[in-house]
């Protein structure tokens, strides 16, 4: 687990860099990244979250993590405590209501 929180950590690092849209994803990562991260809660936290995120959109881990970074870069997610990332539009977006 250690491996994982070290490299969203340095993601988080990276996120305010302007990060390209990763390369070699499959058809339609973008938004099936969205979608499969809304189905596990809208944030990226542990292998529970990530596995299934790596079956629905077909993504390696590194694919996944490039994602969430460019995400971040983006403003469409963001980092949590502890090395987790959440993203913050679509279905996941923050209610106005509070």
């Amino acid at each position: 687990m250690y491996v994982k929180t070290a490299a969203v950590a340095a993601l988080v690092a990276l996120a305010g860099c302007g990060v390209p849209v990763p390369e070699n994803l499959p058809s339609g990562a973008s938004e099936n990244f969205d979608a499969a991260v809304a189905s596990v809660g809208c944030e990226l936290r542990n292998e529970r979250d990530y596995l299934p995120v790596e079956l629905q959109t077909g993504m390696t881990r590194e694919q996944t993590l490039a994602m969430a970074q460019h995400k971040m870069s983006t403003g469409d997610a963001v980092s949590l405590e502890g090395g987790a990332v959440r993203l913050v539009t679509g279905s996941c977006a923050p209610s106005a209501a509070g």
